[in-house]
């Protein structure tokens, strides 16, 4: 199978790894503690862990397309600045 036409490089793959860990590990959080963990947060609907993490995964790319388009390709705050998103989506929404 030809994959030249995509650019795998390093990070390319840790990202897409990354993002496969983090759907299982969910997948076996749901295993052994099913229903989702449900609540209402600040957004004042109800989310469980599956929703929390969709948020997350989404306002990370959002910011990381942001930081690219208002200050350029070094990406490593925008990475420090989507966790502390994603701890805050986890913990508030």
């Amino acid at each position: 199978m030809d994959l030249s036409w995509m650019a795998w490089t390093w990070p390319t793959a840790l990202f897409f790894v990354t993002i496969a860990l983090l759907i299982a590990s969910m997948g076996v959080w749901e295993y052994y503690s099913p229903g989702g963990g449900a609540r209402y947060g600040v957004l004042r609907i109800e989310t469980t862990r599956g929703d929390r993490l969709f948020i997350s995964l989404l306002g990370s790319a959002f910011i990381h397309l942001a930081w690219l388009g208002l200050i350029g390709p070094n990406l490593w705050w925008a990475l420090a600045i989507s966790f502390a998103y994603a701890l805050c989506v986890f913990r508030w929404v």
